[in-house]
């Protein structure tokens, strides 16, 4: 009798149907569990897909590598448990099912109620699992996927709780008002390490403005004064939708700067202009001409003239020029508090002379290094109050331009927002407003100029840095520590590790935690409208105790959670209770001073979510 099975022909398919039916018929994956001591484990936990989209071949390559670890520490004389997951919340199930009922963000709440959404989301992410399994068994992908475990369920979501608590308690978790990247097609603040996600960052082109800030007066030093054409700052942005929101310009203290006289390339208006020194042969090339002779701009004709004269007067250090007031560049709106304030020159060690003038645009509502300038310096953020009295920035959350804006109003910042239904114009806005500038003789130079720009990972569409009101987790202050840990992982390839990540991790910025969505777990954060007093929630038990004081106090008249009994483990407990949003949102609780609590409304990001198995 042959040991083995012998075949005249090869046929891999029928080979793996083959091997695939014996492990079936004599439980061979349960047996390589069972027959492993019980206290010698090597234990694994899926990282879980998202059942809402069909598996790819990327899949495959990974469960792959996966599943080469698990059987080799099998054969090493391991206990491996494999248990499979879902990951069920996140952008890709809502984008997902906005486009399948034909609404937006925006109609949440209006066409369809949260209620209604969620449980559109909840029946749409497990709408693959038989793919997923059937893939799973043809691969040979040995895994648990009887028993998994699912990020929308209640007893899952309740151990996230238990988590944020301890990040609190530990005094790891604040909320603050910060610039953070956000993408308005998805309708949510994004992390630093989605940004740095591959193919996040590309290459764009686009349409750039060297502007003249028009200087004022009032508190010229006198190596300034008395000059015979007006004068202006020179400063470049690769985003002109900003610059109504300007309220600073930035210069580097130790820099050399140069006043230069000169005719404006559009109006052909005489004027002097200050820029940085080191810059000053990129924006007087070829169509300028450098002169020591006042006669050449007063002879100077816009059709008959070859070139454009340009004299250098003065020469300056940036500190001489910080606390120089200039007029507004597009006076649409006013910061709605300390106004008097806005518009002047000061001083950034973020400045340098590799590009642009030498001279920085600061938007402090679009730009971190912008915002933190100017509170430095004690000059306000472009800020309006909208309707309900709250302060805003004068782009709205969905990218496109408030009512201040004038002519501008409604309009997209950003060409790419507009969806194929919109009346999408043929210009974008940032041409319009370079257009603008240029016929009021606010525009030195205008391109187009080719630098990488990041994008959202799911919509596809660019980001804003846009200022959101959020919750983080202080990640440098245990930096140290994670760069320690990394240091103890075997990297395969070591740059892997060491290089890449080893870098981001030496540079991990707090981690926004807030996403302004509906589907997923809700921050457990119940505060007082002044925002002075707060409580953090770690359990359904906890909750439910804290709803009793609340009905005593008057605050709610019954526990939604009135069937859940504290302590029993068992998934059908757990199934009797739902945490989402739409019902504890509902839920107001009492402060230890005897004020009602109404709930933080954002959610979890998904990555911490999915991540906290």
């Amino acid at each position: 009798m042959k040991r083995f099975p012998e075949y005249k022909a090869m046929d891999l398919t029928a080979f793996a149907k083959e091997i695939q039916a014996y492990w079936q018929e004599h439980k061979i994956f349960e047996k390589s569990i069972e027959t492993r001591p019980e206290d010698k484990t090597f234990v694994f936990y899926e990282g879980p897909p998202s059942a809402n989209g069909m598996p790819g071949i990327h899949h495959v390559m990974g469960r792959t590598v996966k599943d080469l670890f698990n059987r080799y520490k099998t054969l090493q004389g391991y206990r491996v448990p494999r248990k499979a997951g879902w990951d069920t919340h996140g952008l890709p199930v809502e984008l997902g099912v906005e486009k399948a009922l034909g609404i937006t963000k925006e109609d949440i709440g209006k066409k369809i109620s949260i209620d209604e959404y969620n449980e559109a989301c909840k029946t749409s992410v497990l709408k693959y699992t038989d793919v997923w399994e059937r893939l799973t068994q043809e691969m040979g992908y040995w895994v648990d996927m009887k028993d998994p475990y699912i990020t929308y369920k209640s007893k899952y979501m309740e151990t996230v709780w238990w988590l944020i608590k301890q990040l609190y308690d530990k005094d790891l978790l604040y909320k603050g008002y910060t610039i953070q990247p956000y993408s308005p097609k998805a309708g949510t603040g994004l992390s630093t390490h989605e940004l740095n996600m591959p193919g996040c960052y590309r290459d764009v082109a686009d349409n750039t403005i060297t502007a003249q800030f028009k200087v004022k007066n009032d508190n010229l030093p006198e190596s300034l004064q008395n000059l015979d054409a007006p004068l202006y700052f020179l400063a470049w942005t690769t985003t002109p939708w900003t610059l109504p929101s300007n309220t600073a310009l930035a210069v580097g203290a130790k820099i050399d700067y140069v006043l230069v006289k000169t005719i404006n390339p559009y109006t052909y208006q005489k004027q002097y202009v200050i820029l940085g020194e080191p810059l000053l042969p990129k924006h007087f090339g070829k169509k300028f001409n450098q002169t020591e002779n006042d006669a050449d701009f007063d002879n100077f004709d816009a059709e008959t003239s070859k070139s454009i004269p340009y004299k250098v007067e003065k020469h300056f250090k940036g500190k001489d020029l910080v606390g120089i007031s200039y007029e507004q560049l597009l006076p649409y709106a006013l910061p709605y508090y300390d106004a008097d304030k806005a518009f002047v020159v000061i001083s950034g060690d973020f400045v340098t002379t590799e590009d642009g003038t030498g001279i920085v645009h600061i938007a402090p509502t679009f730009g971190q290094d912008d915002a933190k300038v100017a509170k430095d310096a004690g000059v306000p953020p472009l800020l309006v109050l909208d309707e309900n009295d709250n302060p805003v920035p004068l782009v709205d959350l969905q990218g496109r331009f408030r009512p201040e804006m004038g002519e501008f109003a409604g309009r997209y910042v950003k060409q790419e927002y507009y969806t194929d239904t919109d009346d999408k114009p043929a210009r974008s806005l940032d041409v319009e407003i370079i257009i603008k500038l240029k016929e009021e003789n606010k525009a030195f130079n205008a391109e187009k100029h080719k630098h990488s720009y990041p994008h959202c990972w799911r919509t596809d569409k660019p980001v804003l840095y846009y200022p959101l009101d959020s919750w983080f987790i202080k990640v440098p202050k245990v930096r140290e520590r994670l760069i320690e840990l990394n240091k103890t992982i075997n990297w395969k390839p070591k740059a892997t590790g060491e290089g890449r990540f080893g870098n981001w991790l030496a540079n991990a910025n707090d981690w926004n935690l807030s996403r302004s969505r509906y589907w997923g777990i809700p921050l457990p954060i119940w505060r007082t409208e002044d925002g002075k007093e707060e409580m953090i929630i770690g359990s359904i038990e906890e909750l439910k105790n804290e709803i009793q004081k609340s009905i005593a106090q008057g605050f709610m008249t019954e526990d939604p959670f009135a069937g859940f009994v504290v302590g029993d483990m068992r998934e059908e407990n757990y199934d009797k209770v739902d945490i989402h949003k739409h019902i504890v949102d509902q839920i107001i609780l009492v402060s230890p001073q005897g004020k009602p609590m109404k709930r933080e409304a954002d959610l979890i990001d998904v990555w911490f979510d999915s991540g906290s198995m």
